[in-house]
C-alpha cells in the first residue's frame, strides 16, 4: 500500500484550539453579536498586553491605518512616508485619507526602514511640493524598524509617527540598558495599528486594532469607528452642539441621543471575532515562543545551503514574535527562478510565497509618481521567500522544508 503523503504546509495559518471554538460558541449563544462585552473585553486585554493606555478593536489592519490616518487630520497637500517593502494597504490608506506618500527605501538585508531612508523620503516629498506630516515604519516579519532613531527623526521634522505593526503582535523592542518595550506601547509613536488576520500571531479571523496613549486621539479614533458617532450615555458631554437635547432636565444623559461631530466609517468588529481574538491573547505568549523556536530550527537547518540561502538578518534592538520566515535566495547562483523554486516546493506540499512587491512598484504608484529609485526595497525583493512559519509546525517540518528547498535549489536528493 502506497504511504500517504504529509499534509500540504501553507506559509502560514491559524492555530485554534477546543477552547478558542468554545468562546465563540459562546457568544453564538449569548445575546450580542456584535457591539457588545467580548469587544471591549479584547481591547482592555490587547491595552494591557502591550502596554498603551486604550486600544480600539476594528475590522482588519487597514480599517486600523484608515483610522490613525484620519485622527491626524491627514489629507489633500499632505504627505506621508511609507516604506516600499509592506502590503498595499499601508500606503492605500494614506490615498483614501486624501495625503500623498512618499515611499522610503529599505535595507536589504532585514527590510526595514531606517532614519536614513525615511530622511530621504521626506526630502524627496517637500521637494514634490508636499507637507510630510507623518511616518509609518512597517515592522516587518516581526521585527521592528529602529524605533528610536525614527522617533528622533519625527521629532526634530515635527512628524507623527504611526507604527504598521501589522506583522509584529508580541514583539519587543530593547532600548540602551536593557529595558523592553512591547510594540504597541506608542513609546516612540502617536499610534500602533495591528492585524488579526489568520496568518499573523494571533488570529481573529479578521480584525485589527488601533493602540495609543493620548485620550483625546483615541477618543477619535473609538468615535471614527463606529460612524463618528458620539453617544451622551457613553461620552457624558464632550462639547456636544445641542446639550438640551442631550439630556434631561436633571442632567441624566438621554439614552437614545447622539451627534457626528465629523464622519466615520462602519469598521467596528464583532463579537464573534473579538471573541475568538481573545481567547487567542491568552496563548499569545506561547505563540511567540513557538515561532522563535521554529525560526532557530530553520536557522539550523538551512545552515548547510549557504551562501545560497541566508536566514533573515536580526536586528540586534528587538525580540521578535516572528510572523513570517522570509528567507534570502541566490536565485541567480541557484540557476532557478524564484517562480521554479516555488513550483517545485509546491510538488513537495509545501507553500511559499513572496513579502512583498515593492509598492512603488505597483501600476497606480507609478502612474501617479512616475518611476522611482529604490534599490534596498528591488533587492531584498529579488531575494526573499517566505518559508511555512505556524505554531502547529512540528520540529519534523522544518527538517522537511529544508530538505525541499535543497531539491528545488539544486536538484539534489537529500
Amino acid at each position: 500500500m502506497t504511504a500517504a503523503a504529509p499534509p500540504f504546509l501553507p506559509y502560514g495559518r491559524q492555530s485554534v484550539d477546543e477552547e478558542d471554538i468554545a468562546a465563540v460558541a459562546a457568544v453564538l449563544r449569548g445575546d450580542w453579536l456584535t457591539q457588545g462585552p467580548a469587544v471591549a473585553a479584547f481591547e482592555r486585554a490587547l491595552a494591557d498586553r502591550v502596554g498603551a493606555r486604550e486600544a480600539v478593536a476594528c475590522a482588519n489592519g487597514t480599517a486600523a491605518l484608515r483610522l490613525a490616518y484620519a485622527v491626524l487630520d491627514l489629507g489633500p497637500g499632505d504627505a506621508v512616508v511609507v516604506p516600499a517593502n509592506t502590503f498595499l494597504a499601508t500606503a492605500s490608506a494614506a490615498r483614501h485619507a486624501g495625503a500623498e506618500v512618499a515611499f522610503a527605501d529599505v535595507d536589504p538585508a532585514t527590510g526595514l526602514m531606517g532614519a536614513e531612508q525615511a530622511e530621504a523620503a521626506v526630502a524627496r516629498g517637500r521637494a514634490a511640493g508636499w507637507r510630510v506630516r507623518a511616518l509609518a515604519p512597517v515592522h516587518y516579519a516581526g521585527q521592528t524598524a529602529p524605533m528610536a532613531d525614527l522617533g528622533a527623526l519625527a521629532r526634530a521634522e515635527r512628524l507623527a509617527v504611526v507604527e504598521d505593526a501589522c506583522h509584529a503582535v508580541g514583539s519587543v523592542d530593547r532600548v540602551p540598558g536593557g529595558a523592553a518595550i512591547p510594540v504597541g506601547a506608542c513609546a516612540e509613536s502617536a499610534l500602533t495599528v495591528f492585524s488579526f488576520h489568520p496568518v499573523k500571531t494571533i488570529a481573529a479571523g479578521e480584525g485589527g486594532a488601533v493602540t495609543g496613549n493620548d485620550p483625546a486621539l483615541m477618543a477619535r479614533v473609538r468615535g471614527l469607528c463606529n460612524h463618528g458617532m458620539l453617544r451622551a450615555a457613553q461620552h457624558g458631554d464632550p462639547g456636544f452642539a445641542d446639550p438640551e437635547a442631550a439630556f434631561d432636565a436633571d442632567g441624566t444623559p438621554n439614552p437614545w441621543y447622539y451627534e457626528m461631530p465629523e464622519p466615520g466609517f462602519n469598521h467596528r468588529l464583532s463579537d464573534i471575532h473579538a471573541a475568538l481574538a481573545l481567547s487567542q491573547i491568552r496563548r499569545l505568549d506561547a505563540f511567540v515562543e513557538r515561532r522563535r523556536r521554529l525560526m532557530a530550527l530553520y536557522a539550523e537547518r538551512l545552515a548547510p545551503l549557504a551562501p545560497l540561502v541566508e536566514p533573515p538578518a536580526a536586528v540586534p534592538w528587538c525580540d521578535p514574535a516572528w510572523h513570517l520566515c522570509a528567507v534570502r535566495i541566490d536565485f541567480a547562483a541557484a540557476g532557478r527562478s524564484r517562480a521554479r523554486v516555488m513550483a517545485a516546493l509546491r510538488a513537495d506540499g509545501i507553500g511559499s510565497q513572496v513579502h512583498y512587491i515593492p509598492v512603488h512598484r505597483q501600476p497606480f504608484w507609478r502612474r501617479r509618481y512616475g518611476e522611482a529609485d529604490l534599490p534596498g526595497a528591488m533587492a531584498h525583493y529579488g531575494r526573499t521567500l517566505s518559508l511555512p512559519l505556524f505554531p502547529n509546525m512540528a520540529d519534523a517540518d522544518v527538517d522537511r522544508v529544508a530538505a525541499a528547498l535543497e531539491r528545488a535549489l539544486t536538484g539534489a536528493i537529500s
